[in-house]
């Protein structure tokens, strides 16, 4: 009986430390996420060129969202400019990997750009795993000072010339709509690849105006242009007006009936999406979570709002969740106010399409 008894305790003892040997080999508090992302790049693709404002915000977070999430991967920017940003939308829906390694800044009207159905869509932003916006703020239409236009009016009385980028960005949209619903006489040059080289051409006198900017960008980038006077704010396109810009119209307000207000209302839609940063279809949960937080995170880190604030950029973020519902519903928008909106942008030959210069051999 007692060499059973001993044969019992000693196979009792070798699971016990098997087990515990188990347990001490294990790794505590084991993070599949941090696992993924420790010693990896993440890249940010910026749907637009160098110097506008997209480009301006998305370094700045990439400077600082890495730490927040587990893993501490390193951010690295990429231009991808093309088509008012629908160019890398497309990539990060259909040939981007879809591990959470790429995210991308696209523009605010991209689920605008599916409900019109515009040729080249190739994503469907419901899809989309959106990861938060770093500021809500009003766009605005913007004359040159030397342009001769001064207020909405005068582009009611004559021709303005704007710069804009890809024919379905809102530096299109939003003088495209104007002219059709309100009489102005805006002439749009599309086909910059981004607000700087738009901005540019204002200073060249190539254009008299810029179809689309949002008063953060303006007052990140240009402040200088602000306190000299170089730019007139048409319009402010939104929700409300922005304090700021008290006596500035709001598209809005311009509506000469219930029709024409819901089509601005899913014109100014945009807006809500503000600067949004999103991942392709298909990341693991955990990922999408992870990028959300830590996105969430660094819109509270002080050293994050000590960078921003030195470039004067406005932060008033949303998070990925309300993101993604606002990106859903303009999606989502009933067939009616879609139709109307469409016939209020079937005008096409107010659009120029810039004509790039060949290089020489």
């Amino acid at each position: 009986m007692k060499t059973k008894i001993t044969g019992l305790l000693g196979r009792l003892g070798i699971f016990v430390m098997t087990a515990l040997g188990f347990t001490l080999s294990a790794p505590i508090n084991a993070d599949p996420v941090a696992d993924f992302y420790k010693d990896k790049q993440l890249t940010l693709i910026i749907g637009y060129g160098v110097g506008g404002g997209y480009d301006q915000y998305a370094r700045v977070l990439a400077r600082h969202m890495g730490k927040h999430i587990p893993g501490n991967p390193i951010l690295v920017p990429q231009n991808m400019p093309g088509a008012g940003s629908r160019k890398a939308a497309s990539y990060l829906y259909n040939a981007a990997p879809k591990d959470g390694t790429v995210i991308a800044t696209v523009g605010q009207n991209t689920p605008m750009d599916q409900v019109l159905r515009d040729k080249g869509i190739e994503f469907d932003v419901r899809k989309f795993n959106w990861i938060g916006n770093m500021v809500t703020v009003n766009n605005t239409v913007t004359a040159w000072h030397t342009s001769g236009a001064d207020s909405l009016q005068d582009v009611i009385d004559r021709e303005l010339v704007v710069g804009a980028s890809g024919a379905s960005s809102p530096s299109v949209l939003y003088p495209q709509v104007m002219n059709n619903l309100l009489n102005t006489k805006f002439r749009i040059i599309a086909g910059y690849p981004g607000g700087g080289a738009i901005n540019l051409a204002m200073e060249r006198g190539e254009v008299g105006g810029r179809g689309s900017n949002s008063w953060a960008s303006w007052k990140s980038t240009k402040q200088q242009w602000l306190s000299e006077k170089k730019i007139n704010i048409l319009v402010q396109v939104g929700a409300q007006k922005d304090p700021d810009l008290p006596n500035v119209p709001l598209l809005l307000d311009l509506a000469k009936n219930d029709e024409d207000r819901e089509v601005l209302k899913i014109i100014s839609s945009g807006v809500l999406m503000g600067r949004p940063f999103v991942a392709p279809p298909g990341v693991p949960a955990d990922r999408i979570a992870a990028l959300r937080r830590a996105f969430d995170a660094t819109m509270k880190d002080p050293e994050f709002f000590a960078d921003a604030e030195k470039s004067k950029m406005r932060i008033n973020p949303s998070s990925g969740e309300e993101v993604q519902k606002t990106a859903e519903s303009v999606v989502n928008t009933r067939a009616n106010v879609i139709a109307k909106t469409k016939q209020a942008i079937e005008k096409k030959d107010i659009i120029k399409t810039l004509k790039k210069k060949k290089k020489k051999k």
